[in-house]
């Protein structure tokens, strides 16, 4: 798997709808002007900042690093 590629694909639907899957798992849709907005971002982004964005959208952003962060001085 492609370190950009981070399992997310989205459809747009004739229905103005996106609906947004995680490993072909349904995360999300996205309906009316958000939709709209979705697919403009999308449409001036690469592979990479595609999933990165939809990652954000999601809330599916976290990759491995919350140990870490729970371990760090600020966070006791």
């Amino acid at each position: 798997m492609d370190n950009a590629d981070l399992g997310f694909t989205f459809r747009h639907a004739k229905n103005g709808r996106v609906v947004i899957s995680h490993h072909g798992k349904l995360a999300t849709t996205l309906r009316s002007d958000k939709a709209a907005d979705f697919m403009l971002k999308m449409h001036d982004l690469d592979f990479g900042g595609q999933q990165q964005e939809i990652a954000r959208i999601t809330g599916n952003y976290r990759r491995g690093n919350e140990r870490l962060a729970k371990q760090h001085p600020r966070n006791r």
